[in-house]
Protein backbone atom coordinates (compact mmCIF):
# COMPACT_ATOMS: atom_id res chain seq x y z
CA UNK A 1 0.00 0.00 0.00
CA UNK A 2 1.45 3.36 -0.98
CA UNK A 3 1.96 6.02 1.65
CA UNK A 4 1.53 9.64 0.66
CA UNK A 5 4.79 11.55 1.03
CA UNK A 6 4.13 14.84 2.77
CA UNK A 7 6.40 17.84 2.56
CA UNK A 8 7.06 19.80 5.76
CA UNK A 9 4.73 22.73 4.98
CA UNK A 10 2.03 20.69 3.25
CA UNK A 11 -1.03 20.00 5.41
CA UNK A 12 -2.02 16.38 5.94
CA UNK A 13 -4.99 15.12 3.99
CA UNK A 14 -6.96 15.28 7.22
CA UNK A 15 -6.16 18.99 7.62
CA UNK A 16 -6.64 19.75 3.90
CA UNK A 17 -10.03 18.05 3.94
CA UNK A 18 -11.25 19.98 6.95
CA UNK A 19 -11.14 17.16 9.47
CA UNK A 20 -13.86 14.85 10.70
CA UNK A 21 -16.83 16.95 9.55
CA UNK A 22 -15.82 16.69 5.91
CA UNK A 23 -14.83 13.04 6.19
CA UNK A 24 -18.21 12.21 7.71
CA UNK A 25 -19.98 14.00 4.84
CA UNK A 26 -17.77 12.18 2.34
CA UNK A 27 -18.37 8.73 3.82
CA UNK A 28 -22.11 9.35 4.19
CA UNK A 29 -22.37 10.40 0.55
CA UNK A 30 -20.10 7.52 -0.54
CA UNK A 31 -22.51 4.97 0.91
CA UNK A 32 -25.55 6.81 -0.50
CA UNK A 33 -23.99 6.53 -3.95
CA UNK A 34 -23.11 2.87 -3.41
CA UNK A 35 -26.64 2.17 -2.20
CA UNK A 36 -28.42 3.85 -5.11
CA UNK A 37 -26.26 3.91 -8.25
CA UNK A 38 -26.58 0.80 -10.43
CA UNK A 39 -22.92 1.21 -11.44
CA UNK A 40 -22.01 0.18 -7.88
CA UNK A 41 -24.28 -2.87 -7.70
CA UNK A 42 -21.34 -5.28 -7.54
CA UNK A 43 -19.79 -3.78 -4.45
CA UNK A 44 -23.14 -3.00 -2.87
CA UNK A 45 -23.93 -6.72 -3.01
CA UNK A 46 -20.81 -7.41 -0.92
CA UNK A 47 -22.17 -5.36 1.98
CA UNK A 48 -24.79 -6.06 4.62
CA UNK A 49 -28.27 -4.61 3.95
CA UNK A 50 -27.67 -2.09 6.76
CA UNK A 51 -24.63 0.01 5.91
CA UNK A 52 -24.30 1.60 9.37
CA UNK A 53 -21.36 -0.50 10.55
CA UNK A 54 -19.50 -0.19 7.25
CA UNK A 55 -20.08 3.58 7.29
CA UNK A 56 -18.71 3.91 10.82
CA UNK A 57 -15.64 1.78 10.10
CA UNK A 58 -14.76 3.56 6.85
CA UNK A 59 -15.18 6.93 8.54
CA UNK A 60 -12.97 5.99 11.49
CA UNK A 61 -10.39 4.42 9.19
CA UNK A 62 -10.23 7.45 6.88
CA UNK A 63 -9.82 9.83 9.83
CA UNK A 64 -6.68 8.02 10.97
CA UNK A 65 -5.39 7.12 7.51
CA UNK A 66 -5.58 10.74 6.39
CA UNK A 67 -3.56 11.97 9.37
CA UNK A 68 -6.17 12.57 12.04
CA UNK A 69 -6.82 10.83 15.37
CA UNK A 70 -6.44 7.05 15.33
CA UNK A 71 -10.06 6.30 16.33
CA UNK A 72 -10.23 3.11 14.25
CA UNK A 73 -7.14 1.60 15.86
CA UNK A 74 -8.35 2.59 19.34
CA UNK A 75 -11.67 0.87 18.76
CA UNK A 76 -10.86 -2.07 16.46
CA UNK A 77 -7.08 -2.52 16.47
CA UNK A 78 -4.86 -2.44 13.40
CA UNK A 79 -6.97 -2.18 10.23
CA UNK A 80 -5.31 -5.15 8.46
CA UNK A 81 -7.21 -4.02 5.38
CA UNK A 82 -6.17 -6.74 2.97
CA UNK A 83 -6.83 -9.51 5.48
CA UNK A 84 -10.25 -8.11 6.38
CA UNK A 85 -11.17 -7.95 2.69
CA UNK A 86 -9.96 -11.45 1.72
CA UNK A 87 -13.42 -13.04 2.11
CA UNK A 88 -14.63 -10.84 -0.76
CA UNK A 89 -13.73 -11.37 -4.41
CA UNK A 90 -12.19 -8.04 -5.33
CA UNK A 91 -10.91 -7.50 -8.84
CA UNK A 92 -10.50 -4.50 -11.08
CA UNK A 93 -14.27 -4.07 -11.48
CA UNK A 94 -14.87 -3.92 -7.72
CA UNK A 95 -11.93 -1.57 -7.24
CA UNK A 96 -13.24 0.68 -9.99
CA UNK A 97 -16.79 0.65 -8.55
CA UNK A 98 -15.43 1.64 -5.14
CA UNK A 99 -13.40 4.45 -6.67
CA UNK A 100 -16.40 5.59 -8.72
CA UNK A 101 -18.47 5.94 -5.54
CA UNK A 102 -15.68 7.76 -3.73
CA UNK A 103 -14.89 10.23 -6.53
CA UNK A 104 -18.58 10.91 -7.12
CA UNK A 105 -19.03 11.53 -3.39
CA UNK A 106 -16.09 13.95 -3.41
CA UNK A 107 -17.69 15.92 -6.22
CA UNK A 108 -21.18 15.73 -4.69
CA UNK A 109 -20.02 17.28 -1.40
CA UNK A 110 -18.32 20.10 -3.30
CA UNK A 111 -14.70 19.20 -2.74
CA UNK A 112 -12.32 21.40 -4.74
CA UNK A 113 -10.72 19.67 -7.73
CA UNK A 114 -7.06 19.78 -6.54
CA UNK A 115 -8.15 18.05 -3.33
CA UNK A 116 -10.26 15.53 -5.27
CA UNK A 117 -7.17 14.64 -7.30
CA UNK A 118 -4.93 14.40 -4.23
CA UNK A 119 -7.36 12.22 -2.28
CA UNK A 120 -8.31 10.07 -5.26
CA UNK A 121 -4.66 9.34 -6.04
CA UNK A 122 -3.99 8.34 -2.44
CA UNK A 123 -7.14 6.18 -2.22
CA UNK A 124 -6.44 4.54 -5.58
CA UNK A 125 -3.37 2.89 -4.07
CA UNK A 126 -5.41 1.55 -1.16
CA UNK A 127 -8.25 0.35 -3.40
CA UNK A 128 -5.85 -1.34 -5.80
CA UNK A 129 -4.07 -3.05 -2.89
CA UNK A 130 -7.40 -4.68 -1.90
CA UNK A 131 -7.59 -6.64 -5.17
CA UNK A 132 -7.35 -10.36 -4.55
CA UNK A 133 -8.65 -11.71 -7.86
CA UNK A 134 -6.52 -12.23 -10.94
CA UNK A 135 -7.94 -10.65 -14.03
CA UNK A 136 -8.57 -12.93 -17.00
CA UNK A 137 -5.72 -12.84 -19.48
CA UNK A 138 -6.56 -11.65 -22.98
CA UNK A 139 -6.47 -14.48 -25.47
CA UNK A 140 -3.94 -14.25 -28.27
Amino acid sequence: MAIEIQEANTPSLYEALGGEDTLLKLVTRFYEVMDTDPRAAGIRAMHQPDLSEAREKLFLFLVGWSGGPQHYIERYGHPMLRRRHLPFAIGESERDQWMFCMVRAMHDIGMEEPLVVRLAQALWSVADFMRNQAEPKASS
